[in-house]
């Protein structure tokens, strides 16, 4: 199951990466960039970690590697972190939340609704921790050097 799970994320961020004009020597970079992103998110909820952290966790790796992905690769880094990012944007649930909202279950739409939010906001939390651990990496070797 999780080797589906795995493929379709590949083929889903290469496919964004495809949508969003990336370099075609990039298309499996960023592939493997958001599979790698969803297997951590994966095996977080399989140890029933709340999907927030999860999130956080994932998209903090996401950031991470399209960093590493961009120095080594002389791409953007924009690249690699929007089609990383994907296979984690909360759709789904958004769609149920309207869902449940059209069907006039307030409570339940409001549930889903603010989950998707966190969610949503854990992506850009873990897009913003990376980029504070890569600053301060940087300042470290600098006052090395």
């Amino acid at each position: 199951m999780i080797i589906g799970q795995l493929m379709t994320s590949f083929f889903a961020s290469s496919a964004f990466a495809i949508i969003f004009n990336a370099p075609k020597r990039s298309l499996i970079q960023c592939g493997a960039v958001g599979m790698l992103g969803w297997y951590v998110y994966t095996v977080c909820m399989l140890q029933n970690i709340d999907a927030v952290v999860a999130t956080v966790a994932a998209s903090t790796l996401v950031a991470i590697l399209s960093q590493l992905c961009a120095k080594l690769f002389k791409t953007p880094i924009i690249i690699f972190n929007v089609s990383g990012i994907i296979p984690l944007v909360p759709g789904g649930l958004s769609y149920d939340a309207m869902r449940q909202f059209v069907e006039n279950d307030y409570n339940m739409a409001i549930q889903l609704a603010a989950k998707a939010l966190l969610i949503s906001g854990a992506i850009a939390l873990g897009l913003v921790f990376s980029e504070i651990i890569n600053q301060i990496i940087r300042r470290v070797k600098w006052k090395d050097v």
